[in-house]
């Protein structure tokens, strides 16, 4: 009877007390919680060799966020009489909720399921063990408004290829769980355990990363609450929100929401975020539809999750079924430069500069670095680039950034591979004076509104003024735009013709059919989720 009275909830996204149903499963019936998170190495520990400060997998930017976000749910757990026990594993995260699991008697264990490789090895471990050691098993699907397995049951056993397939399979989310509570059952004994304060950045071991900026984005439910409440005050917005509309050079005050890293460490629940669109839209006369439609949004979000789930090798090109076996090039100092924000293309490098150090950028940025590195200019495999954004990304997530690489290097979900981001002009339209790039990249804070774009052009007099000589101060473009898309082009329309989709070459330029049925081009319809 003690050990049925122990329960554990398992936290590891999900870092949230609203719309938890393993948190409300856990406290059901419990005469003793125990809230567990689990630091883990494979995510945390330090790594002198990486690119920038940080582990191999997370940049300091998104660890701080999950930092912040776990002192916040310590602190929302504190004030309904209970905390968060923060435990760190020394290898295998599985190897130390299952020691604990036994060493305190736990008969009920609760955790959200999650559809990520790496996440399902480490939960069948832990559920092996508990279910050979007679502990109750709940993990209810509250990441994703859907189930992914249900989606793909309902189609036959395959994922839904396309954003209206799925759509039309997945009907209406479930209701997010709407009872609040301000009491929760006593933490139990944890005997010998040594339970961590929440580490800052700096006790993690990562160097000096005294000059390292700190993104405007502080990580927990409490700020995530607060900015979708401030999102969803303007129903005006809310009913008028299309993407892609939105300047992506905004950086002061973005031009969205800036929810989805609230939404991938689960700090906001993607249902209780719909459910309140929702209530919007029942107060306006009309409002924007999905695709584009910010409820529109979230269903892209789930889509991607589907898709994952149901295909073997989604995070790589070989052995991926939905993915085009196109010859890559690769080239170690164009990635680098890319990477670091040293192409000489000053909307490039800005972006990828706001990515170090923020840790975010908006979607049509992610647009514009991502087919410059693949289809667009430097024909590098898309593998690279959703490897940096997967490690300095607060909002990344294994589903989603695979899959808009996949879109956006056009080797799947969307084929026009002709359709090229200028790294000059599409920046400019939406800031022509470039105050994006003076902030981002100091070096140009005096270079001319008419070379601030293209500083290579700039004759040396100008250069001189702006204290800024071109392949000195600021490197030369290691590129030509203009004939190195015209080479992508002709590469992708040749990998195009000797590849195979449902056993039909494809060549050259999609066909109509296609066309038509791929109707929104990259800039409106490929869903890099930041709102």
């Amino acid at each position: 009877m003690e050990a049925a009275t122990a329960a554990m909830v398992w936290f590891r996204k999900g870092l949230r007390v609203h719309d938890n149903p393993a948190l409300d499963a856990a406290r059901r019936g419990a005469g003793r919680l125990y809230p567990v998170f689990v630091l883990d190495p494979r995510y945390l520990r330090p790594d002198p060799a990486a690119a920038s400060p940080g582990s191999a997998r997370a940049g300091v930017a998104r660890v701080r966020f999950l930092l912040e976000s776990l002192s916040d749910l310590d602190a929302r757990l504190r004030r309904m009489g209970s905390r968060l026990l923060l435990l760190r594993a020394r290898d295998d995260v599985a190897d130390a909720v299952c020691a604990a699991l036994k060493d305190w008697n736990i008969g009920k264990l609760c955790f959200e399921s999650d559809t990520e490789p790496y996440a399902l090895a480490r939960d069948k471990k832990v559920m092996d063990f508990a279910m050979a050691s007679g502990i109750e098993v709940f993990t209810p699907v509250s990441h994703t408004l859907f189930d992914p397995a249900e989606i793909i049951q309902k189609n036959g056993g395959r994922p839904p290829l396309t954003y209206q397939s799925f759509v039309s399979i997945a009907g209406e989310p479930p209701e997010p769980l709407m009872e609040e509570y301000t009491e929760l059952p006593p933490v139990g004994d944890t005997g010998e355990y040594e339970l961590l304060p929440v580490p800052t950045v700096e006790e993690l071991g990562y160097g000096d990363i005294s000059q390292e900026e700190i993104s405007p984005f502080r990580g927990g439910e409490t700020e995530a609450l607060r900015r979708m409440k401030e999102s969803l005050q303007n129903n005006e917005w809310v009913a008028k929100f299309e993407k892609p509309k939105g300047d992506p050079s905004a950086f002061l005050k973005p031009a969205t929401t800036v929810l989805s890293p609230y939404l991938k460490f689960g700090c906001l629940s993607s249902r209780y975020f719909y459910h309140c669109i929702q209530d919007v839209y029942r107060s306006v006369r009309n409002h924007t539809k999905p695709p584009v439609s910010l409820a529109g949004q979230l269903l892209w979000r789930d889509f991607f999750y589907t898709v994952s789930y149901g295909t073997p090798n989604f995070d790589r090109m070989k052995g991926n079924k939905i993915c085009k076996q196109i010859p890559w090039s690769e080239n170690e100092e164009l990635l680098a430069a890319w990477r670091d924000g040293r192409t000489g293309y000053p909307w490039i490098d800005a972006i990828m500069i706001q990515l170090r150090k923020w840790g975010w950028m908006h979607h049509l940025a992610r647009h514009s670095v991502a087919c410059f590195l693949t289809r667009g200019d430097m024909f590098i495999h898309w593998e690279k680039g959703r490897d940096v954004f997967e490690r300095l990304l607060i909002d990344s997530d294994w589903a989603i950034n695979n899959g808009n690489w996949l879109w956006l290097s056009c080797s799947s979900f969307f084929c026009q591979y002709h359709r090229i981001y200028s790294p000059i002009t599409f920046g400019k339209k939406y800031d022509p004076n470039g105050k994006y790039i003076r902030h981002f990249i100091p070096v140009l804070k005096d270079m001319p509104k008419e070379y601030i774009y293209e500083p290579w052009t700039a004759p040396l007099s100008v250069q001189k003024k702006a204290n800024c000589i071109i392949g000195k101060d600021y490197p030369r473009p290691v590129v030509d735009h203009e004939t190195a898309s015209k080479d992508c082009r002709k590469r992708m329309g040749e990998a195009y013709a000797s590849s195979r989709v449902d056993g039909n070459p494809i060549k050259g330029k999609p066909s109509n059919a296609l066309r038509r049925k791929m109707s929104h081009d990259d800039t409106s319809n490929s869903p890099l989720l930041n709102y």
